[in-house]
């Protein structure tokens, strides 16, 4: 330890950039499909969370490199490559929501009117599977290295935000509960 700081292994770095790349291309994925929403007619909901939302999700991923060096947390094998396992997972969970809400998948809530509800893929069981994703990571992510304070917060944090989206995305596509 130097000043009170852990050195942070290079592959933990690793994973939480790759994670973080793999946000980017979420991005690139929701303005190519912002614009092919709104060319159909599709109208943007809740903008006001939205900022909020990034920056929980960036702050997830510098909590996770931050909490590991200053508090110097342990890497636990049967914690750490089961959270692992899970994040690898969710990741491709993640893109099957994507792949079967198509065009429509979007990192904002954009409704096109008249299209009706997508029933493929996670979303024939479920109503919000990405969410049951972002709240499988937010916890996974950081346990893969012990991270727990990190996992804690974010689910909070991550509850709150969810509460005001889902909200706001219900009422776009005209459900209720």
């Amino acid at each position: 330890m130097r000043h009170g700081v852990a050195a942070l292994p290079a592959w933990l770095v690793v994973l939480v950039a790759a994670v973080a790349a793999e946000r980017l291309a979420e991005l690139v994925v929701s303005v190519r499909h912002s614009r092919w929403a709104r060319a159909r007619g599709g109208v943007e909901h809740g903008r006001g969370h939205y900022p909020v939302m990034v920056a929980l999700h960036t702050a997830l991923l510098a909590g996770v490199l931050v909490e590991v060096a200053v508090a110097g947390r342990a890497f636990v094998p049967v914690v750490g490559w089961s959270a692992l396992c899970a994040v690898v997972l969710l990741q491709g969970l993640r893109w099957w929501c994507v792949r079967s809400l198509g065009p429509r998948w979007n990192t904002r809530v954009i409704v096109v009117p008249g299209l009706p509800l997508v029933r493929r893929g996670p979303y024939r069981w479920l109503r919000h599977p990405n969410y049951l994703v972002v709240a499988a990571e937010g916890v996974a992510l950081p346990l893969v290295h012990g991270a727990w304070l990190t996992a804690l917060v974010f689910t909070a944090a991550n509850a709150a935000v969810l509460t005001v989206r889902l909200r706001v995305e219900n009422a776009a596509l005209g459900l209720t509960g």
